[in-house]
């Protein structure tokens, strides 16, 4: 015979089973809303970071935000200082670009490229008692493990990479009947690499700027007479020769620059292809990424994806002439996959973002010809080769990038399972228009960081109808098939492409202003291109005109541009042009072509954080989109447990 309470108790479960049933669809939903669930997330999910803090900052700062108005808030925050300052020492890559195999994150060593397990917080959502007793199991097929806490507090643990968990718990309330709720828990770790050029590896915004010395410091021109001097902000800290006459060491000049999180490349965090890998970690919490960094300042397909190329300048500590080299990317990123394969064979490349072709076609090129106008220089940058105009530009889009493009895909394919859709292509913006899509009308304004610059109104208004009317669209029929595009299977070759970010860069090329601009760019970089003071007397102590010193300039404050001009690439980065051939090296520190280079070798002509914070805006849905991370969750089962009869055990 059934107990007569055990008779009122499954009267009562069949009495409210007959109550939900009868409810209108939107109670039901309502009710079924504020249920106990079990709800998990991975703890610091972007695997690239050491420590939990630095993916939290994100975390808060995006919520309810675009990328965009994240990168502004975290500007603000910081004091136009950069938030990735202090994190460039806290990755799981090191400064001259190796893994770090283990990499300790939050206190637990971890192989980068093959979790074995990750961590997750585990809490009980929705109406929970309050006081309630939970008895959690976790059971990943060997053997359950199980603790008993109150219901408030979270449960932090590890899960097996590729391995299904069921977490279930039972809920004690007092003399209430003991509920058991029950899930599943998987983590899907992704892996994405980010593959291309200067656009690509987030040029023109080193992680950690440079600090400017209000104090000047001398270039010489290529003239070479005692009047062909000049003076601009020199770096704080230095203390060696500023004078043109007293020649300091490049080692003593070095320990002052800028610092990327990969100097040879000059990769950046701020890249558009850092921010799309952290927002998928950030906006979807049953994921980890671990992402490969591999772009490259100055990549183009043959030197720099295909084979190697010059590297842009000496890690950190290196002294002397810099002959070192970059391996080619897409050997790199092969060798990584060999090597995660020999450890865990499923694991596989779910995503590759990439931007390359502007090197094919010589546009560094074509930017020296739009600014570089006083004939000594240009004769000397015709002769080395840096210079380049539309119709050499033009000819190489027809006949090589085309083929260029065949055996990027050719060397790709067998990365991504022969399916090239997990290639997300995202394309250049016009860096020249402002206001709508008016061309910039040229001028010194934001040039006039060196003498000889002057960025030529006809000139800039070809370039950019080339990049507007030929090049950008040829480059989308290359990735997509398209337009004539060589592709043996249209269906198999065709890249996810991405150039919705081109509307919004149409406001905000490198002539944009905005009375909102930092107050310092108003008052000191002058409209009429005459922001540093001339006499190479007064100038050695006060180098601005306006008066103020260089030392108030901050890199990351929110800005109506988006690309940096010849100005910002001076003031943020300063480089140096080690990467140079030896034929083309400077003598010294004053040296003319380190006085032209330095104002553009650190990102003239390319976008800022918020220029890359907007392409992430755009890449991102097409990553989620490719990788199907909007498919719904797995479902929570939920229900009554039958109280104990006396004697019985569990």
């Amino acid at each position: 015979m059934i107990p007569v309470f055990l008779c009122r108790f499954l009267a009562g479960v069949l009495l409210l089973a007959g109550l939900l049933t009868a409810l209108p669809p939107e109670r039901a939903a309502a009710q079924d809303a504020g249920a106990m669930q079990i709800s998990w997330e991975v703890r610091n999910r972007f695997r690239l970071f050491r420590e939990e803090r630095d993916f939290l900052l994100h975390v808060e700062n995006a919520r309810n935000r675009s990328i965009l108005a994240a990168e502004q808030s975290l500007e603000l925050q910081s004091e136009g200082r950069g938030w990735a300052r202090n994190m460039v020492n806290r990755l799981c890559i090191d400064l001259q670009g190796r893994v770090n195999q283990p990499c300790t994150r939050d206190n637990t060593k971890e192989n980068y490229l093959t979790p074995i397990d990750h961590p997750v917080t585990v809490r009980l959502a929705g109406a929970v008692p309050v006081g309630a007793t939970c008895a959690w199991s976790f059971d990943d097929g060997d053997g359950p493990q199980q603790s008993t806490f109150d219901c408030a507090e979270p449960i932090n643990l590890r899960v097996r990479y590729g391995k299904q968990t069921v977490a279930s718990v039972d809920v004690s309330s007092g003399s209430d009947p003991t509920q058991r709720v029950q899930t599943e828990i998987q983590v899907r770790d992704i892996f994405v690499a980010g593959l291309g050029d200067s656009i690509a590896s987030g040029e023109g915004n080193p992680d950690r700027p440079l600090a400017l010395s209000d104090e000047g410091f001398c270039f010489r021109s290529y003239l070479g007479t005692a009047g062909a001097q000049y003076y601009r902000p020199s770096r704080a800290g230095f203390k060696g020769g500023r004078a043109c006459e007293a020649p300091d060491t490049l080692a003593n000049w070095q320990r002052y620059s800028a610092l990327w999180f990969n100097s040879p490349c000059h990769r950046s965090l701020y890249s558009y292809q850092a921010r799309t890998a952290l927002a998928l970690a950030v906006r979807y919490t049953h994921v980890a990424v671990t992402f490969l960094p591999l772009a490259c300042t100055g990549a183009s397909i043959s030197d720099g994806l295909l084979g190697s190329q010059r590297a842009r300048e000496c890690p950190p500590g290196k002294t002397g002439v810099c002959n070192i080299s970059v391996n080619a990317q897409v050997a790199e990123l092969r060798e990584a996959l060999t090597a995660a394969r020999k450890r865990q064979p499923e694991r596989t490349l779910d995503l590759v973002l990439l931007s390359v072709g502007a090197n094919d076609v010589y546009f560094s090129g074509l930017v020296a010809d739009v600014i570089v106008e006083t004939a000594t220089e240009r004769a000397i940058f015709r002769r080395s080769g840096v210079m380049a105009s539309v119709d050499d530009s033009r000819d190489a889009l027809a006949r090589e990038l085309p083929q260029n493009f065949v055996k990027l895909r050719e060397a790709l394919k067998p990365l991504v399972g022969g399916d090239l859709s997990h290639v997300v292509y995202v394309s250049y913006a016009n860096p020249a228009l402002a206001d709508g899509g008016v061309p910039c009308r040229g001028g010194r304004a934001g040039f006039d960081i060196h003498p000889s610059f002057n960025a030529d109104p006809q000139r800039l208004a070809r370039v950019s109808t080339f990049v507007d009317t030929e090049f950008l669209p040829q480059l989308k029929g290359l990735a997509t098939c398209t337009r004539g595009a060589l592709c043996r299977d249209p269906e198999a070759d065709r890249m996810t492409f991405v150039d919705s970010h081109q509307a919004a860069f149409a406001d905000h090329g490198f002539c944009a202003h905005s009375g909102n601009d930092p107050e310092f760019d108003r008052t000191c970089f002058a409209e009429n291109g005459q922001s540093f003071n001339p006499d190479i007397v007064s100038a050695a102590s006060q180098p601005m005109l306006c008066g103020r010193g260089a030392s108030e300039f901050r890199a990351y404050l929110p800005r109506a541009r988006w690309i940096r001009d010849a100005n910002d690439s001076y003031f943020a980065a300063m480089t140096y042009p080690q990467g140079l051939p030896a034929a083309s090296q400077p003598t010294d520190i004053h040296d003319a072509t380190w006085g032209v280079l330095s104002a553009v070798y650190g990102g003239a002509v390319h976008p800022s954080a918020e220029g890359h914070a907007a392409m992430a805006d755009a890449a991102l849905p097409a990553a989620s989109a490719v990788l199907g991370l909007d498919a719904a969750p797995p479902g929570v089962t939920r229900g009554l447990l039958a109280p104990l009869l006396p004697g019985a055990r569990q």
